[in-house]
Parts: C-alpha cells; structure tokens; sequence
C-alpha cells in the first residue's frame, strides 16, 4: 500500500496538506505527528503529580495546579528548578530528582493507556501513516512509562526525548523537540505537514512555534484562555476525527 499523502484541511486556517503526526506529548506523524505517546497523555501527568506531591509535602508545600500547568512539556531540569523555585524548597535540582526519581520508579510502570489512544495510533499505522514520539521525558522515564507497552511504543518511529536528546537544545515552549523530531523522519519533512497532539499548554505553544498543527486534549481544569492556539480542542482522544485532517477516516 502507497503512502497516504492527506488531503487539505477544511477545519483550520491552514492551507497545507498533513503528511507527518507528532503526539505529546507527545507523536510526529510523518503525514501526521503524534507527541509523548497518546497512551499516556494525561496518565502520566497524574502519575508525575503524585509523585512530586510525595516530596514536597516532605517540606509542607502544595504542588498546585498553577505550578503543574507552568512545567507541563517542560525538559526534566527545567521543571524541577521551576518547582524547586516557586515552592521556596531548600534542596538542589539534583536533590529533587534522587528523591522524586526513588516516586516515578514505583508510579510510572503502572501508567495505562487512555481511552482513543490504541485505536487512533493503531489506525494510522495500518494506513501506513509515520507517527514518532516528541517528548519532554527523558530515556530512563521514558522506559519506565513504557514498561508495559513496549509493542505499543515500537510502532512510532524516531523517538526524541528532550531531556536525553542532546540536539534538543530548548524545552517546550521552544519548538526544538518537534522540529528534531521533523528532521528525523524518513524523508523531507515540512513543518506545516505536521499535525501534534497535545495535552499541555507549553507543548502547544512548542507545536505551534515550529509551524505545525495542534490538536489538543486538556484537562478539565485547564483555563480555557490557555487552549486558545490550538487547532482544535478536544474533551477526549475518542472525539478526534481523522478526516477532519484528511487522513483515513475510521471504518464504521
């Protein structure tokens, strides 16, 4: 079966065709791109809450809402001295992650898949649709997160971990990791053929910065003044439609 080469758009204001994704967190698909693996969107973000709740409640401070929205998509580093910084914690950046990292290695294996996830990524890799991961995390939460789907996981191809990736030179909301991410594809890759799915308002901005797509799927709590670069905004993964991107639809 040929490569799928997706029609234009009718439901945005841009006028190119998507070839590539990318996903959160994190995904690049290559006719779409899909960031941080659509099984864990806000999955993980729930496990990395608990976990860093655990260690600042060591000091007495509350991991609120305000300060999680600020580090969503954020490198590993820079979120830890974010909430190191806003939390007045009396501890190092490298104190942070020995004691938070002792929390994500009981959390992060027990990460799920959430509901529209398998089918959407399933769905454009049968179409042959290239899909990639351009994340945030770095290898060793990656692998954590992953422990249970690594068959999942093997269907996107590159992988690009901000926090391990030394091309990645900035985290979200700079581009860097969906722009590496575009270059890594098999193939030449515009930008403006990319379509990203996105739960965090750093990552959109990191999507739309390097000139591609967002679809994005926020928490219920999130202000809605913060989704308003997205292309689309959806409640769930379950309400994407692929045509509405001319890609395959789904079969009845």
């Amino acid at each position: 079966m040929g490569k799928f080469r997706g029609l234009r758009l009718f439901d945005s204001g841009h006028s190119g065709p998507i070839r590539w994704a990318t996903y959160k967190t994190q995904l690049a698909i290559r006719h779409s791109q899909i960031r941080e693996g659509l099984q864990r969107e806000k999955d993980t973000e729930r496990l990395y809450t608990a976990a860093i709740e655990r260690i600042v409640g060591q000091y007495n401070a509350v991991y609120t809402w305000e300060i999680k929205v600020k580090c969503m998509g954020m490198k590993g580093h820079e979120g830890a001295q974010y909430i190191i910084d806003s939390l007045h914690l009396p501890i190092s950046v490298e104190e942070y992650y020995s004691k938070v990292s002792i929390e994500y290695d009981k959390l992060f294996p027990t990460a799920k898949l959430l509901p529209g996830a398998e089918k959407l990524v399933r769905h454009l890799y049968k179409y042959e649709i290239p899909i990639a991961i351009a994340s945030g995390s770095s290898e060793e939460s990656y692998n954590l997160k992953t422990t249970n789907h690594k068959e999942f996981v093997s269907l996107f191809n590159p992988v690009v971990l901000a926090s391990s990736d030394p091309e990645v030179k900035n985290g979200k909301p700079n581009p860097d990791v969906f722009l590496v991410c575009a270059k890594r594809f098999k193939g030449s890759v515009d930008p403006k053929e990319c379509l990203v799915f996105e739960d965090a308002p750093n990552g959109v901005l990191a999507g739309v910065r390097a000139g591609m797509q967002v679809v994005m799927v926020p928490d219920s709590r999130m202000d809605p003044s913060l989704t308003k670069d997205a292309t689309l905004v959806l409640n769930s993964l379950e309400d994407f439609k692929p045509e509405q991107f001319g890609l395959p639809p789904y079969e009845q």
